[in-house]
């Protein structure tokens, strides 16, 4: 009997890449960084990577509480103004010096104000785009050579059910967390190949204080009336916690929480999804 094996190399501006499956990404022994981690679902997600064996890095500009939690999970805190272009380019290098290469990067540091849009200040729209989408931009430019070389790695960005879908008072906040998910779908292309996985997790109402702080009369009333139609109840950052791991593991491409809302968000990456096949299958 005659075997024959064919072996499907493809060539990017990046090199030759062998287009072989890369397994999921093991967690034991890697070193996790995640951002926004002194508090809410930053700590949550610090904890249960360091449960499941990693080495974690945490980001916060609060050095108090972040030094606590490093000192209990045997990590590293690493206060970090991610609102200063300087210390964002040289954050991926100080987590390398500390812990080495960074495995896993969870972009998690977000923030919103919650108002009319008409009275929203040009500091405001800067302040909320910068961090919930240009960070996560520009500290994945910052990981991904390392990672690329070592033909591994993995980044999670925590995006939002506003991407798909949003509330009066939000609308910068939606642009931002829109702008995430689906450069989030976009950069697969340029990573085809590469064995660095990209994951995208998608989440309603958590109870912490970015809800706690929503106060615009129209997205009170959305998220109630979502709630009384049993579409959008609360997550606990435990369990999103959980989901956020579990998707790295298993390299899951998208998770949705709560998980009946998933089609809001299947139906605003379908586009996505129905391009990328025609396009990186064309010679």
């Amino acid at each position: 009997m005659l075997v024959v094996v064919q072996v499907v190399v493809q060539v990017d501006e990046g090199g030759l890449h062998d287009a072989r499956h890369y397994g999921p990404m093991e967690i034991r022994d890697r070193h996790v960084l995640v951002t926004g981690a002194s508090r809410g679902i930053g700590e949550a997600i610090a904890r249960e990577f360091e449960s499941r064996g990693a080495r974690v890095s945490l980001v916060a500009r609060s050095a108090g509480p972040l030094d606590a939690l490093a000192k209990e999970l045997s990590g590293y805190s690493l206060p970090t103004d991610l609102f200063d272009p300087a210390q964002v380019n040289g954050l991926i290098a100080r987590a390398e010096d500390m812990g080495g290469p960074v495995d896993i990067l969870v972009n998690n540091a977000g923030m919103e104000y919650t108002k009319n849009f008409l009275e929203t200040t040009e500091r405001e729209i800067d302040d909320v785009i910068r961090l919930n989408l240009n960070v996560p931009l520009q500290l994945s430019r910052l990981v991904l050579p390392g990672m690329r070389d070592r033909r591994r790695g993995h980044i999670l960005n925590i995006s939002s059910m506003a991407a798909n879908g949003g509330f009066g008072g939000m609308a910068v906040y939606c642009a931002s967390k829109a702008g995430l998910s689906h450069s989030t779908r976009v950069l697969r292309q340029d990573l085809k190949g590469t064995g660095v996985k990209l994951t995208t997790l998608e989440v309603g109402p958590v109870p912490t204080d970015l809800l706690a702080n929503l106060d615009h009369p129209a997205a009170v009333k959305g998220f109630a009336r979502l709630r009384r139609m049993q579409l959008m109840p609360n997550v606990s950052a435990t369990r999103l916690a959980v989901a956020a791991a579990d998707g790295v593991a298993r390299d899951k491409r998208s998770i949705w929480l709560p998980r009946r809302a998933f089609l809001f968000g299947a139906l605003t990456g379908a586009p996505q999804r129905i391009v990328e096949p025609l396009l990186v299958g064309i010679d």
